[in-house]
C-alpha cells in the first residue's frame, strides 16, 4: 500500500480538473490510496498542529504539487504552502518522499517550466526524491499526449473558456497517465524499501 497525496492550487477551475485526472490515474493502480487536497485546507492548519491535512501528507509515500503558472512561477497560494513548512523542513520530515508536480496555464509555454522547477526546488529543499513526467510525446494537437514535450513534470494549456471544455483531453488524458506513473513507481519504491 502507498499513500499518495496530490496537493493543488486552481485559480479558475482549469487545474482542479488536471489534479483531479491526475489523481484519477494514480487511483487507478491497485494499492494506491490517493488523497486529493486543496492549498487553501493546508493554511487553515499550522505543520504540527494535530489533524488535519498536514498529518496526511507527513504520512504520505509521495507529494505531487500543482498549481497554474501565474506570471511565469508558481501561485501564491501554492507558495504559501511551501512557505509554510519551515518545521517540517528542520526536521526533514519528508525525506526521501517521492515528489512530482504539475502546472497549467493559459499560454503554450507561458515560462511553465519555471514553475515546474520552483516546484522542483521546494522538493529538493525537503530531501524529497523527484519523478519525472515519464511520457513520451505523440504529437502537438490538442489530442495528443504530453503535446507540451514536457519531461520535467506535467504541463496543460487552458483556453479562456470553461473547465468543462478546457484544457482539452489531450492533456486530461496526459495528466492521468502522469498520474498513473507516479502511483507506480511510489508502489516500486515503498516495496522496495519493505523487503
Amino acid at each position: 500500500m502507498a499513500q499518495i497525496a496530490v496537493v493543488y492550487h486552481s485559480g479558475f477551475g482549469h487545474t482542479k480538473v488536471i489534479a483531479e485526472r491526475v489523481a484519477r490515474g494514480a487511483s487507478s493502480i491497485d494499492g494506491a490510496v490517493v488523497l486529493l487536497i486543496a492549498a487553501e485546507e493546508l493554511q487553515k492548519l499550522e505543520p504540527g498542529q494535530p489533524g488535519g491535512r498536514w498529518d496526511d501528507l507527513n504520512a504520505s509515500d509521495c507529494i505531487i504539487f500543482g498549481c497554474p503558472t501565474y506570471m511565469g512561477s508558481v501561485t501564491a497560494e501554492l507558495k504559501r504552502v511551501f512557505e509554510c513548512t519551515g518545521k517540517i523542513w528542520g526536521r526533514q520530515l519528508w525525506r526521501d518522499k517521492l515528489a512530482s508536480g504539475f502546472t497549467n496555464a493559459a499560454a503554450t509555454s507561458g515560462d511553465k517550466l519555471n514553475a515546474i522547477q520552483d516546484i522542483y526546488h521546494f522538493t529538493m529543499q525537503h530531501s524529497m526524491i523527484w519523478v519525472s513526467q515519464g511520457l513520451m510525446t505523440t504529437g502537438s494537437t490538442e489530442h495528443d499526449v504530453n503535446r507540451m514535450g514536457s519531461y520535467a513534470g506535467m504541463m496543460a494549456q487552458s483556453r479562456d473558456d470553461s473547465p468543462m471544455v478546457t484544457p482539452p483531453e489531450g492533456d486530461r488524458r496526459t495528466a492521468e497517465l502522469f498520474g498513473k506513473r507516479i502511483a507506480e513507481v511510489t508502489l516500486r519504491f515503498v516495496r522496495g524499501k519493505q523487503a
